[in-house]
């Protein structure tokens, strides 16, 4: 086989799907290579415990897809092939932990409408509307950033331009300032009560953050935002449709989608621009060439003489934590202590900075924290259709857990050998433990469980360098201007139509598509009366 195509796009995650369905709509050629026999990357689901019970295996929350860019453009296409979300108009998050003073349980509910959030302290109602109405007052420049090639003087240029148009240079050091800080100094500065570090802290691990991490100052508001205002949206019948109405939007507009074939070598002339891709299955050959791939494999593997400094940057390249995901099939819905808890989507079991904090640093050692902070996605609550009459899923989702771990916090688990079936199992009764404090009987309704370890994330994608799904290390240091490293920041490389797209490019983790939006964007875009005199005057690099 040797295709000629006017795009390659290697992977099939997010990211590459929106491209793909962007640069075909705008009637590219495009051919999509993927190593796995399906498309989505870490968005998929499946019967993994009981027949009749859809897990989503992987990622499930679609708040930031559908409040961005790829959404607006895409979303009636995506919805006439049968793509449709379940959401919720009420309460939409939720942290319970015991009160480390007194040991009583106290937890905090986040609604759409934000006047309904509850607060002890007095001011802290004041204060928390006065949060989003920060970012708000910020958001042409916040989310405007997030869309934005940063390195780009023209494109930050046009968002300062904006800031200046709207008046919103007014208190902008001091924006900034609470922007860069952590998550827990953020909170400390600003709330007097526990309710929103409780709250919105275990959130910053969604991010690939930790509460001590910094930009867990503008990240926190924008979680918080987004929840607000998009809410928690799930895909109904499971994640997999999501994928599906993907797939049919891109063969309907004749892209060529090649699975179970391994990118082997991204081709490059000896004038320095991207021919193609040489893969498993044979050459496709293209001018543009995306790579939703991790950098080291970028600059490491798939460029046979990738510029060095990007290359050693890649061997140097930092990933976060490894996460696990454990899929539940319930004899019944979850009952929790606190019966407000069984309408809320998602639950954390954290305290706030203080439990989520340890945790995050127990498992940066290399142990399994002894009191994980745990995420309880209760997909059920918003689309019943995941599990038979009566029954539930549950999806628990742990951010603090070593890629190899070295020992155990709390001294009960041997980690001889690695992630073991045993420690597996050891580790889900120390999560179940963890529900039974807030939900008793929770144990005894588990009709089969499912887990994924931070080595088989490693193993069902290779983007998961060392069990990390966010792409790397979303630290300060690699992150925004200096994602993924100084060397090749920005998502068009150093090679003449290679972009680099995915969670390990501006502007990080999430599910909001945006880097394969912009990409797609810049390569749609009419070209200028200088740039087609320029094209006109270039060379064949063939």
């Amino acid at each position: 086989m040797n295709d000629s195509v006017d795009v390659a796009i290697i992977g099939s995650g997010i990211n590459s799907l929106v491209a793909a369905a962007e640069l075909a709509l705008d009637g590219k050629r495009v051919c999509l290579i993927e190593r796995s026999d399906r498309l989505g990357g870490f968005i998929h689901s499946s019967e993994r415990t009981l027949p009749g019970f859809i897990h989503d295996t992987f990622s499930s929350w679609h708040p930031l897809f559908v409040s961005g860019g790829a959404y607006a453009a895409l979303a009636k296409e995506l919805h006439a092939r049968g793509l449709e979300y379940c959401n919720t108009s009420g309460p939409v998050t939720a942290s319970v932990a015991a009160d480390p003073a007194t040991g009583v349980h106290r937890a905090v509910i986040a609604h759409r409408d934000p006047a309904a959030t509850v607060f002890e302290e007095p001011g802290d109602h004041a204060a928390y509307l006065a949060m989003l109405a920060d970012l708000g007052r910020n958001a042409g420049t916040v989310f405007g950033a997030f869309g934005a090639e940063l390195r780009s003087f023209k494109e930050v240029a046009k968002i300062a331009f904006g800031a200046v148009r709207r008046g919103r240079f007014s208190g902008t050091e001091a924006f900034v300032r609470d922007s860069v800080m952590s998550g827990r100094n953020y909170v400390r500065s600003r709330f007097d009560g526990w309710e929103t570090d409780q709250l919105w802290s275990p959130w910053l691990l969604h991010a690939g953050l930790g509460p001590d991490q910094a930009t867990g100052g503008v990240m926190l508001p924008v979680m918080a935002m987004s929840m607000h205002s998009f809410g928690l949206p799930v895909v109904k019948g499971g994640a997999s449709r999501f994928v599906a109405a993907f797939e049919s939007l891109l063969r309907d507009n004749g892209v060529r989608i090649m699975l179970g074939a391994e990118a082997e070598e991204i081709l490059v002339h000896s004038s320095g621009a991207v021919t193609g891709v040489r893969t498993s299955q044979g050459v496709v050959t293209a001018d543009t060439v995306l790579a939703n791939v991790s950098p080291q494999a970028l600059y490491t593997s798939l460029l046979r003489q990738p510029p060095a400094p990007a290359a050693r940057a890649a061997e140097r390249y930092q990933n976060g934590r490894g996460a696990m995901q454990i899929h539940l099939a319930l004899d019944k819905p979850v009952e929790w202590l606190d019966p407000r808890l069984t309408a809320v989507p998602l639950v954390h079991l954290s305290n706030g900075s203080d439990g989520t904090g340890i945790a995050c640093a127990q498992a940066e050692a290399g142990l399994l924290p002894s009191d994980p902070t745990v995420v309880v996605g209760q997909q059920c609550v918003l689309d019943p259709s995941r599990a038979p009459a009566g029954k539930a899923t549950l999806w628990l989702q742990l951010q603090e857990v070593p890629f190899t771990p070295v020992g155990d916090a709390a001294g009960e688990l041997s980690v001889d050998g690695g992630w073991t079936e045993e420690l597996k199992q050891g580790y889900l009764d120390r999560i179940l433990g963890r529900l039974e404090q807030f939900a008793p009987g929770t144990r005894a309704t588990v009709l089969a469980s499912d887990i994924l370890a931070p080595t088989d994330l490693a193993a069902a994608n290779p983007n998961a360098v060392n069990g990390d799904p966010y792409g790397g290390s979303a630290e300060l240091f690699q992150n925004l201007l200096w994602r993924p490293f100084p060397e090749a920041a920005g998502h068009q490389t150093a090679v003449e139509g290679l972009w680099h797209i995915g969670a390990s490019t501006h502007p990080g983790p999430g599910l909001s598509g945006d880097s394969g939006h912009l990409v797609a964007q810049k390569l749609t875009a009419k070209p200028s009366r200088f740039s087609r005199i320029q094209a006109a005057l270039k060379p064949s690099k063939r």
